[in-house]
């Protein structure tokens, strides 16, 4: 399997610099290339294949992802958020370390500061690290990384650090210097300095960190009809430390979006799930915490559910590097909050850096739902959810070159098989007539979102798909 193809199946990019390692064994050569991505573009570490792009795969991943994780993040100074992932290509498991461009240069590791350079990584000399340090000192020190006005004895939440503490440790990601004292465990989670909370410290894990910035509070609605009004079903303002407010607003969505049950095909029993999928829903959520602009005294995070809609829009531009195009395809970018992002990631809430976009529109398609839309004016960036009918029949009307289509689906197919067995020739005749309307209506979906035009690419029923096959 070439590096191209791998590239196209972990939906990388074609512009992101990856580097294919065989093995993690040396977790200080690994280090030094995250190193080296943080001080220049970000890029992707992926171990488990070799340079000819031959998947070689990865034993242990679960204890090797703890390690790296582990390691890495001590080595690294200042700290970054740096994810570690696992992917199965191929039957074999792979590591995937996303690493986006850092905020805080110059960074080091093991105490050698690195930069990427084409395809190799190598020793900052005197005078990069000499411009880099100038470069800093003359740019505004972010909003999140200022000192908050908080007091650390009297306005900690002393609980929400203690949950800190319990979930990282769980998940083996971090490791802390002295795990039952407060001001220890902030500075190694570089929320805190010389005994006081830094802005996103104070968001994370002030007892009521509204009082001193009004505009981290969470506001939402559920409106009767498909336009905003003064008529609503149920309304709430949220406030407090971030991911218990994060949690609050989720079930909030939850408890007024509808419930669809399911039968499967081979079990009798009825599954309820959220009309909207909860992983999108949470993915959702947990970008707009991460990426809003806090610094914006007029801003905020709003939520709208409308009967046909569910929208979550939070103030701030799309994050440096990032546009819509990339958006829908899945990209690293410059993190608006790294700190906070990585709090969130050492608690288990933000797993894919760059690839939780596609997770969204994945989650969608599986669920027969249109594809959401990102859309950004002046006042922010909002996410849309659209709805279908809520039914647990499928009423959906399909034409005959579309049902034509459905029957013919059989696990897997690419669009000369499709073509094959329809005894299809025109191309451009299959694609507007079968293909490009079975996709809009939700039956078929593609296997590389991404990559729509993928020499790779197939083709199978959705869940919807399947539904009105069973009932034909």
């Amino acid at each position: 399997m070439r590096t191209k193809a791998i590239r196209e199946s972990l939906s990388l990019g074609e512009r992101q610099s990856v580097e294919f390692i065989p093995n993690c064994r040396d977790i200080s050569a690994i280090g030094r290339v995250v190193c080296g991505f943080l001080n220049t573009s970000g890029g992707y570490v992926v171990c488990g294949v070799d340079d000819q792009g031959t998947v070689i795969g990865i034993k242990n991943p679960d204890a090797m992802v703890k390690c790296l994780e582990q390691r890495v993040h001590q080595g690294l100074s200042p700290g970054a958020l740096v994810a570690v992932r696992v992917h199965e290509v191929e039957g074999k498991t792979l590591l995937i370390i996303e690493v986006p461009a850092g905020k805080d240069l110059p960074y080091a590791f093991e105490n050698i500061i690195y930069l990427r350079t084409g395809q190799t990584t190598q020793k900052a000399d005197i005078e990069t690290i000499r411009d880099m340090v100038l470069r800093k000192q003359v740019e505004p020190e972010r909003w999140e990384r200022r000192f908050s006005s908080a007091d650390m004895n009297e306005d900690l939440d002393l609980n929400e650090v203690r949950s800190t503490v319990k979930a990282v440790t769980a998940s083996g990601r971090f490791w802390f210097r002295d795990s039952d004292n407060p001001t220890a465990i902030l500075e190694d989670l570089s929320v805190s300095r010389y005994g006081r909370l830094t802005n996103g410290g104070d968001i994370l894990f002030g007892a009521n960190p509204a009082i001193r910035y009004p505009q981290i509070r969470v506001r939402a609605a559920v409106f009767r009809t498909d336009k905003t009004g003064d008529t609503y079903q149920d309304m709430k303002s949220y406030e407090g430390p971030l991911v218990p407010v994060l949690e609050d607003v989720y079930s909030f969505i939850l408890r007024n979006t509808p419930t669809v049950s399911r039968f499967g095909s081979a079990d009798l029993k009825r599954q309820d799930e959220p009309f909207y999928p909860s992983d999108a829903i949470r993915e959702g959520l947990v970008n707009a915490f991460a990426h809003r602009d806090y610094s914006d005294f007029s801003g905020g995070i709003t939520v709208h559910i409308y009967p046909n809609r569910l929208e979550i829009s939070n103030t701030g531009k799309f994050p440096e590097g990032v546009t819509l195009a990339k958006l829908q395809k899945g990209t690293l970018s410059v993190l608006r909050n790294p700190d906070i992002a990585h709090v969130l990631y050492l608690r288990g809430y933000m797993e894919k850096i760059g690839r939780g976009s596609i997770l969204i529109q994945r989650a969608c398609t599986e669920r027969g739902l249109p594809l959401p839309q990102w859309s950004e004016d002046d006042r922010g960036v909002t996410l849309t959810f659209f709805a279908t009918e809520v039914t647990t029949e499928v009423t959906t009307e399909v034409t005959t070159e579309v049902m034509q289509i459905i029957e013919a689906l059989d696990g897997e197919m690419s669009r000369r098989e499709l073509q094959d067995v329809l005894g299809l020739r025109n191309v451009e005749h299959f694609r507007k007539v079968y293909l490009q309307p079975a996709i809009r209506e939700g039956l078929v979906e593609m296997t590389i979102t991404d990559k729509p035009r993928s020499s790779k690419q197939r083709y199978r029923l959705t869940r919807r798909g399947h539904s009105v096959l069973q009932k034909s």
